[in-house]
């Protein structure tokens, strides 16, 4: 005989899983637009049934069921879409570095432009041509001191905002190495709570989502790989292990350069490191080896040339002040003092005459002015030291500084595009995990009202029995008192 009290036991369990089922639909709607939030549910089963109570098996068919338990609340995740996304996000991290530096290089060369490197060039090789007009003619010289000023002052802007540029870059990456610690260090305390919380018998959704943030926001910076075991996540960078359990390693810039390019092979930090490597550093190079080739070929004419002083055996000095470390050529770069000085010093005769046995220098002679005036046309084999390899060979000056601007504009295209493809590919991998974990209103209103009707009808099912008992107990054998 089934025990009278067996409904109200039903009921009561039902309530209770209907209500759990509730309260989680309130929570998943609470978070539809939390950042990392994922969609959880109730996982129900029907309660273990029992036979009817006797010493013998009862004769009664089947078995009396004892209402619905929920087991457990589970989030509804799908942990290879999440490695998906890490693979995308480095690469988008890493193109959005890329091309924020060569947009700052672009700038910075500002090519093409009527106020950029090469028109001041063009400025100075012309007031030479003009020189060639008046080679006596005190003020044309003095143009073609200010354009040689000009042009210094040109190459040493650019070698500054160069440097500035490789030390912002350094920054970052000491500002990303911050957050990479601060990060392996949260997703390594995270693992123990969930470890904690979890070794009870519970399950740590919430935990779980704040982690799985933190991987997200983390895959952006370095390239990462992720597996679970009891103890929780193992974050690894290439062979390089960051987190394991509760151990966190130290992220420093030693770390850094150690695993670069090896095992720190994509991502923001990635970037920045390739960024200052392969160009700035690259650039100032070829602007150092531009500056370089422009001096000595300008100095070793003038130097043959006659000033407009003294004896004939005078030959002109050093137009350029002296570049003692060609890896700074670009930021030494600087007019003599001798020019600055006195512009009758510059060089702009080759040729002399005899007076009375005393050789004198032609002053109205325009033979080195023409010659400085042509070596803008005039093809170099460029200064190669400290570089990989020279962008161009066997060409003019403007020639080389078309190439260094034309090379910049690729590459910068070539990052832009790589960004927006790696912007799309992210997009549709996070569309594609929204679809599976993220919270749907509609779906959540209409698992709402589902559980309220199963729980308003368990609650007339307990209402029906508490009558049935009431009736039992109170009504019952009372015929005859």
């Amino acid at each position: 005989m089934r025990s009278t009290f067996t409904g109200l036991e039903l009921a009561k369990r039902s309530l209770f899983t209907q209500q759990a089922a509730l309260t989680t639909t309130g929570h998943n709607i609470a978070n539809a637009n939390t950042r990392g939030f994922t969609r959880q549910v109730v996982n129900m089963v029907a309660a273990k049934p029992i036979e009817a109570v006797g010493m013998m098996r009862s004769n009664i068919p089947g078995q009396m069921g004892q209402s619905v338990e929920f087991t457990s609340i589970t989030r509804i995740r799908e942990g290879f879409l999440d490695k998906q996304f890490y693979n995308e996000h480095k690469g988008y991290g890493e193109w959005t570095v890329r091309q924020d530096t060569l947009e700052k290089l672009e700038s910075i060369i500002n090519e093409p432009s009527d106020t950029g490197l090469r028109q001041v060039m063009d400025n100075f090789w012309n007031s030479w041509q003009e020189l060639s007009k008046q080679p006596d003619n005190l003020e044309t010289r003095a143009v073609v001191k200010e354009s040689a000023l000009a042009l210094t002052d040109a190459f040493n802007s650019v070698a500054r905002k160069l440097n500035d540029l490789t030390s912002d870059l350094n920054d970052n990456i000491d500002v990303k190495i911050t957050q990479v610690n601060s990060t392996l260090q949260q997703i390594a305390a995270l693992n123990g709570e969930i470890y904690r919380i979890e070794g009870l018998g519970n399950n740590a959704n919430d935990l779980r989502d704040q982690r799985d943030v933190l991987l997200d926001d983390l895959s952006k910076v370095i390239n990462i790989s992720v597996t679970e075991d009891a103890n929780g996540y193992t974050v690894m960078m290439g062979n390089q292990t960051l987190v394991t359990g509760q151990a966190p390693t130290e992220f420093n810039l030693n770390l850094v350069n150690a695993a670069y390019p090896t095992n720190l092979a994509s991502g923001e930090l990635f970037a920045l490191k390739e960024s200052t490597t392969k160009y700035v550093d690259e650039y100032k190079r070829q602007l150092n080896s531009l500056a370089t080739t422009i001096v000595g070929s300008v100095n070793t004419a003038h130097q043959e040339g006659y000033t407009l002083k003294g004896p004939a055996a005078t030959r002109g000095g050093l137009f350029f002040s002296a570049i003692t470390d060609p890896a700074k050529a670009a930021e030494q770069m600087g007019v003599s003092s001798t020019i600055t000085d006195d512009v009758e010093n510059i060089a702009a005769s080759k040729a002399t005459f005899s007076d009375n046995g005393v050789d004198k220098v032609v002053r109205g002679n325009n033979e080195m002015a023409l010659q400085i005036a042509g070596i803008k046309n005039t093809k170099y084999n460029f200064e190669t030291s400290g570089l990989d390899k020279i962008i161009l060979n066997g060409g003019t000056f403007d020639e080389f500084l078309r190439a260094v601007v034309g090379q910049i504009g690729v590459q910068s295209q070539e990052a832009t595009r790589q960004a927006a493809n790696q912007k799309i590919l992210v997009d549709q991998v996070d569309s594609r995990r929204q679809a599976v974990s993220g919270v749907s209103l509609d779906e959540e209103m209409a698992n709402m009202i589902k559980f309220q009707h199963a729980y308003n009808a368990a609650a007339r099912a307990l209402t029906t029995f508490d009558e049935a008992l009431d009736k039992v107990i109170n009504s019952m054998g009372v015929v005859g008192r």
